[in-house]
């Protein structure tokens, strides 16, 4: 007899996730190396309007080392959790968590990347978390590269448009999954590893200016190339080093829909899906998909192989796939559609169903559903919702409530989706929410676009008491958690 699935399993991972840059601070202090992330300004949103470009050039950061700029740099600053950690993690034990998804910041361990020697009260800091995470039984989920490539790299070599590179991510893995390895089980190698087609200094620390004769694509697929198989060397290592690891990729995913059902418009959506899934059929099934060859072929782009990279990546596929999910996107071979805001897909246009968020994510939970039957149809793997959430304006009342109901509705009704995708046979891991506490921005380095459960006292001109207060979502979530999905 078919055992119906009713709901989340018991040991279903409910919890939140952060970034190092974005919520750590103390960009200065015991030993820590500049990141990538230590060189993006704010500015505001008169400046940029809603669609952001996230790269900046060589000669901007030359100037900033020089002290010829005085922009101000938000992720250096975050919200203090390295000297609040403590507070924070209690506060998501209060909320339930099962598990917490952090990043450790590479240049917090190897200031430039490539020491000679790691720095010890870098270590001792993330062994410290781990600690605290410990005592109230929180399973960590850890990202290894999360938008944090140490500048030095990035100045010296390129980041990872280089190959050398790899040698120095595996040193800095091998090096945590030792010092760690009685502490953390679950690991992702690299987080949203498809921003680097959209931004590549972002997501591979990469100065596109440095190569005025390549292509942006041409530099992003080459510095891609380079991660996967660093990935897949660090995926070996895990299991060597720490027994019973799990190690994840991790995709933005960007569920597409063609506008209308024209065969060009559905062409064109099955191929931005393609392109989007491109990185996770690389993770998961180790090699790389035939369709790539034509779209390398008619764009230019030549990716250098080593001998042996295949193998590598053919042997030491990840065990599950984690992705973040904020929304869906709609294309079109038409021209008479509405443009809609957002910072990373140029040429998407709205969908008429659906409604925006306050930065003109369009917000569909039911894309979810359908982006999580993709992948266990896909890849047969298991799968981890690790990003999720709304970036929202919050109005703290003069009793010092509030009132988020914008973000209950929105997670609400995308764990309903999880559910009933659960109960279509996908195998889900976990779910962590994105930002549990509000944080910097990571595309707009504001603080007012907030999508935490704690509210976090600081502006977008970092100022505030840093102090951290309740926000309705917070008992809410906690509720979602103890019963373990089912009172929503």
């Amino acid at each position: 007899m078919t055992k119906t699935i009713t709901g989340f399993k018991p040991d279903f991972l409910w919890g939140g996730a952060t970034a190092a840059n974005q919520v750590e601070g103390a960009y200065d202090l015991d030993g820590k190396g500049l990141s990538t992330a230590d060189m993006v300004p704010y500015i505001p949103k008169e400046k940029r309007g809603l669609n952001v470009k996230m790269d900046v050039t060589s000669q901007y950061i030359e100037d900033v080392l020089a002290g010829k700029i005085d922009d101000r740099f938000p992720k250096r600053d975050g919200i203090d959790f390295y000297h609040r950690y403590k507070e924070d993690i209690a506060l998501f034990a209060e909320l339930g968590f099962k598990v917490f998804r952090l990043s450790i910041n590479w240049a917090r361990i190897f200031p430039n990347g490539n020491d000679a020697e790691p720095n010890e009260a870098g270590l001792q800091f993330y062994e410290n978390v781990f600690k605290e995470l410990k005592k109230y039984d929180i399973e960590p989920l850890v990202t290894l590269s999360h938008y944090e490539t140490p500048l030095e790299l990035t100045r010296k070599f390129n980041g990872w448009y280089s190959r050398e590179v790899i040698d120095f991510y595996v040193r800095y893995a091998e090096t945590v999954f030792t010092r760690y390895k009685d502490y953390v089980k679950y690991w992702l190698t690299f987080n949203e590893i498809n921003v680097i087609t959209h931004s590549p200094y972002t997501g591979g620390g990469v100065l596109i200016d440095r190569l005025p004769e390549k292509t942006s694509d041409q530099i992003a697929y080459q510095a891609a190339h380079h991660q996967f198989v660093a990935s897949a060397l660090v995926t070996k290592l895990a299991h060597e080093i720490i027994p019973g690891a799990q190690v994840g990729c991790m995709l933005a995913r960007m569920q597409t829909y063609p506008v209308t059902n024209h065969p060009d418009d559905v062409l064109k959506a099955q191929r931005m899906n393609d392109l989007n899934l491109f990185f996770t059929d690389v993770h998961a099934k180790g090699e790389y998909p035939s369709f790539m060859n034509r779209y390398f072929a008619e764009n230019g782009i030549e990716v250098i192989k080593e001998r042996g990279d295949d193998e590598i990546l053919k042997q030491y596929p990840v065990d599950f796939i984690s992705f973040s999910y904020y929304m869906s996107i709609s294309v079109t071979t038409h021209g008479e559609f509405e443009a809609t805001a957002g910072n990373l897909v140029e040429g998407a246009v709205k969908n008429q169903y659906l409604e925006s968020s306050d930065w003109g994510w369009q917000i569909d939970p039911k894309g979810l559903r359908v982006a999580l039957q993709d992948f266990q149809t896909r890849y047969g793997k298991p799968l981890f919702v690790v990003e999720n959430g709304l970036g929202a304006y919050d109005t703290v009342e003069e009793d010092g409530s509030i009132h988020d109901p914008y973000r209950i509705d929105y997670l609400r009704q995308h764990i309903e989706q999880m559910k009933e995708a659960v109960k279509d046979g996908v195998d889900l891991m976990g779910y962590t929410a994105w930002g549990p506490i509000d944080l910097v921005s990571m595309s707009t380095s504001e603080m007012s676009k907030r999508y935490g459960f704690i509210y976090v006292d600081q502006d977008d001109d970092g100022n505030g008491t840093l102090n951290r207060s309740k926000k309705d979502s917070f008992a809410w979530y906690q509720q979602v958690i103890e019963t373990n999905g089912e009172e929503l």
